[in-house]
């Protein structure tokens, strides 16, 4: 058969996209990975016992608003790279702007609080744990996201791949800060950031190999 009766062969059984079926995929691929996470994070750390009384403070609602943003954020990236030739420069926009604006808080805080405390501020009691149990459990998530990709259509696998690692990270370490009792806004700008990060890097490297089609 010649390619261009091949072509008009196929064509013939083409049928449109439903309207939202993308965000309907990476919505059913990334709330099993986040439920999958939840379900971790109970059994391994458990909820912080004085969340209560942290509701009740603005730090935790800046680390909360953080996560959540980078998360939508991330996933309307994604959203933009399953689609071929879609454009996503104000996706990518987006992404940083969460990040820019609490490093922006982070360097204010560190500014205005006292030489001995600054440390603290910055490696709290956790840094050294925070960051790869954000990755572990941004794990599902990340296996959610990339399910839901492979079933669409992108073609810059790589960074299509980063971005769904940074969706994961972002809800990984929203679900960890349900767990996590540490609020200063230099903490979660180094280790939650480093953490979502890494998430990103890992996605990258798999998407690579696992978005292929």
């Amino acid at each position: 058969m010649k390619t261009d009766a091949l072509i008009d062969r196929l064509s013939e059984k083409a049928a449109p996209v439903p309207r939202g079926a993308a965000w309907r995929r990476l919505a059913l691929g990334t709330g099993a990975g986040a439920l999958v996470s939840c379900a971790i994070m109970l059994a391994w750390l458990g909820i912080r016992p004085d969340l209560g009384e942290a509701l009740a403070t603005g730090a935790y609602w800046m680390k909360f608003f953080y996560t959540l943003l980078l998360a939508f954020a991330a996933l309307w990236l994604v959203e933009r790279l399953s689609r071929p030739g879609a454009r996503s420069r104000v996706q990518m926009l987006l992404e940083a702007l969460p990040v820019a604006a609490i490093v922006v808080a982070a360097a204010f805080e560190l500014m205005h609080a006292a030489a001995p405390a600054r440390h603290r501020l910055m490696m709290g009691a956790s840094s050294d744990v925070c960051p790869y149990r954000i990755v572990a459990l941004s794990l599902p998530v990340l296996a959610g996201v990339l399910w839901s990709l492979a079933k669409l259509a992108p073609t810059r696998l790589v960074l299509a791949g980063v971005a769904a690692g940074l969706a994961a990270g972002a809800v990984g370490a929203f679900i960890y800060a349900f767990h996590c009792d540490e609020s200063a806004l230099p903490f979660v700008a180094i280790w939650y950031t480093f953490g979502i990060a890494v998430a990103g890097a890992i996605g990258g490297f798999a998407g690579r190999w696992l978005l292929r089609w």
